[in-house]
């Protein structure tokens, strides 16, 4: 079906000219602790093993696969999404699995995903469809942090694609350092995460004229927390746009009490975000976000009861070693982009 859109799409190029393509869809999602059922002895996975602290058992496993092809169709609605960023992944085989074994299989994924020092074994990866980008570069960037107290963490995944339209696509998947500890003890290691992606940002910002910069990920952090828009710079979209600058397509909505992709304490946090370049929210490009707006999917087969505090929670796998049955504790993120294709 993708294949007959695609050739329809190219006949109203060469009859009109130009035309927008609005159904690149981009969704991030924090799948919450994606391991398959094999000891890494490396790792600290000892959890996940079906004689482990989780009792993780291949039944478990194939649901979990099963739950996140679920939210991917849901979120895609009429056509999946073209990329797809994930964190809390354990290894390639668990993706050989969701993209070759279970029935996202028809979505023709392919992945690329980061091997990390983080000492449970969890990465973050990317999904994209071959005949929506093509991927030209990938890079990945390990978190050296200067306190040795630190633990090492998950590491940036960086990949430069092309798009229909000829234009480079910079993307970045992140998952920074975890509130454990405490917000304020565990500060310094997302400062110092984002530091590093803002030197990795400015310098696409600096050597390429137009840089096309989308920056997704579970931070950790607020949309106004230090680390993102102080060390990152990631405005609101109240600021005056500038091409060279990052906005947080979230930052505007931090005040809004039932809103977010976390809830903690009964409290809805906005940990899952989009950061993108200006340029990408101006009249006149030929990449554009649409509506210059992201979106959480909190679809009410995502959510349960919060019976300890109130209204609604993120329908979640497990709650320690007890099995729920559910998704994940975070709720996805989506963002769709509008690419202007020419005839020349």
């Amino acid at each position: 079906m993708r294949h007959f859109f695609i050739l329809g799409l190219l006949l109203i190029i060469h009859t009109t000219g130009v035309v927008a393509q609005n159904d690149f869809r981009i969704m991030f999602y924090n799948v919450e602790n994606l391991f398959d059922t094999h000891d890494d002895p490396l790792k600290e996975d000892d959890d996940f093993l079906p004689d482990g602290f989780m009792r993780w058992t291949s039944w478990k496993y194939w649901e979990k696969l099963r739950n996140i092809t679920r939210v991917v169709t849901a979120v895609g609605g009429m056509q999946s999404p073209a990329l797809i960023g994930l964190c809390e992944i354990e290894n390639d085989s668990v993706l050989f699995d969701l993209t070759r074994r279970s029935s996202l299989r028809a979505q023709e994924y392919d992945y690329i995903i980061t091997d990390s020092p983080d000492g449970r074994g969890i990465n973050v990866a990317l999904l994209y469809q071959r005949d929506q980008f093509k991927p030209l570069q990938t890079s990945e960037y390990e978190i050296k942090f200067r306190s040795e107290k630190i633990r090492p963490t998950r590491n940036i995944l960086h990949v430069t694609g092309e798009l229909l339209n000829g234009n480079l696509l910079d993307i970045f998947v992140c998952h920074f350092p975890s509130r454990s500890g405490g917000q304020r003890e565990s500060e310094p290691a997302r400062v110092e995460a984002a530091a590093l992606l803002k030197d990795k940002a400015d310098s696409l910002l600096i050597r390429r004229e137009n840089a096309h910069i989308v920056i997704m990920g579970d931070f950790n952090d607020h949309p106004d927390d230090k680390s993102l828009s102080q060390v990152l710079g990631a405005e609101s979209l109240m600021s005056p746009l500038q091409r060279d600058r990052l906005y947080n397509l979230f930052r505007h909505r931090t005040k809004e009490a039932e809103y977010g992709t976390y809830k903690y304490q009964g409290k809805w946090e906005i940990l899952d975000q989009f950061i993108v370049s200006g340029n990408l929210l101006m009249e006149g490009s030929r990449i554009r976000v649409k509506g210059n707006e992201a979106h959480v999917f909190n679809a009410g087969f995502l959510l349960e009861d919060d019976e300890r505090y109130y209204g609604k929670k993120p329908y979640r796998t497990s709650a320690g070693p007890r099995y729920i049955g559910g998704f994940s504790d975070h709720l996805p993120v989506y963002m769709d982009l509008v690419l202007i294709l020419e005839n020349h």
